[in-house]
């Protein structure tokens, strides 16, 4: 057992083990690919959409102060303006939400499929343990992986956004003679163009986290050959049971036959090696019907019951292969079988002067 406990995982998880981490809650995911869809999603939006969702907020903003200077100003006209105004920003902005929220759901499913489970959320003493947390923080391998994917993307986003406004403010120099709404309009689509960079940036690091996250949870999911062994055990049964009830049900098998032999109207033998028994009854059978069959020992056990019973022995080498090879005990002979398996039966009835009135052809 102890030589058990140090073997190294070297096996990929089984289905039953992927099943039950899965259940867990425990699945290959990165929230890093989910914040960066949305986040480039979002500046697509505004990118594409942003002018006119200004039109029309600059709309809202008319219609909300362009009745001021005559309105009695009072605490609840103030506090309808405000409710007026959020309620028509919402209904704006209520379509992006809505498209980054499914943006943001097929994200995760595409991750991890349909899933969904309570038992991340479920209570443990174990959750609260600060040396466990302390030491899953700064000794683990993934805490480390965090640390240097973090670095990676402060590294990463500072270069490009770094390089991106570089260029916006040697292009901005150029506006200092325009008015206010050209700069604004070109330090907004610049703005838009740097936040797009980035978050394509982060986008290609959250795919590659992602990627990260697949290969550790293969990891640790991994298996020992003796984890292996046993889960194949408890999904399939013990081997050694599984051999018990077969040799029970071969026993079971064998003495039902050797019950059968006496009812047998004929035995065909090789002569030592095979013996099949088998019994015809006319209108009740269609075809002649092997009630026992063996070969060595079993064929020499048939053989004595049928001496001891009475029944009749014939030798015939090339009909007993025949039939041992191609019947199954309990089954009817084969069609090709008839004429030779008829001319034995017509010899042991006229041998016993009971000829039946139709005979099988």
């Amino acid at each position: 057992m102890a030589e058990e406990s140090f073997q190294e995982k070297t096996e990929p998880a089984t289905g039953k083990r992927k099943d039950d981490s899965r259940r867990k809650g425990k699945v290959a995911k990165s929230m890093e690919l989910n914040s960066a869809v949305m986040i480039v999603f979002g500046l697509l939006i505004l990118y594409l959409g942003g002018n006119a969702l200004v039109m029309q907020m600059v709309s809202i903003a008319r219609q909300s102060f362009s009745g001021m200077p005559v309105a009695h100003l009072s605490a609840t006209e103030v506090h309808r303006f405000v409710v007026d105004a959020l309620w028509q920003l919402g209904l704006i902005l209520l379509p992006v939400l809505l498209g980054l929220t499914v943006v943001g759901l097929t994200a995760n499913f595409l991750q991890v499929g349909f899933f969904f489970s309570f038992e991340p959320l479920q209570w443990s003493v174990g959750k609260l343990n600060p040396l466990t947390g302390l030491r899953r923080m700064l000794v683990s391998r993934r805490s480390l992986v965090e640390l240097l994917k973090n670095l990676l993307k402060i590294i990463m986003v500072g270069l490009i956004a770094y390089s991106s406004l570089r260029g916006v403010i040697e292009e901005s120099m150029t506006l200092m003679d325009s008015d206010v709404s050209a700069v604004f309009g070109y330090m907004t689509h610049a703005g838009l163009m740097v936040g797009l960079k980035v978050g394509l940036g982060f986008l290609v690091l959250a795919a590659a986290d992602y990627m990260f996250q697949r290969f550790e949870h293969e990891r640790e999911l991994r298996m020992t050959k003796q984890e292996v062994k046993e889960e194949m055990k408890t999904q399939e049964g013990d081997p050694l049971i599984k051999s018990r009830i077969r040799s029970v049900q071969r026993q079971i098998a064998y003495r039902r036959m050797m019950q059968d032999v006496p009812k047998a109207d004929v035995v065909i033998t090789n002569p030592t090696h095979l013996a099949v028994a088998l019994k015809y009854e006319a209108g009740a059978m269609a075809a002649p019907k092997v009630l026992a069959k063996g070969a060595d020992l079993i064929a020499q056990r048939i053989k004595e019951i049928a001496a001891e019973h009475g029944v009749p022995m014939v030798e015939d080498r090339p009909l007993a292969q025949a039939l041992y090879k191609a019947v199954d005990v309990g089954e009817q002979i084969p069609e090709k079988l008839f004429q030779a398996v008829a001319q034995v039966l017509a010899y042991i009835y006229r041998l016993k002067n009971q000829i039946p009135r139709q005979e099988k052809k």
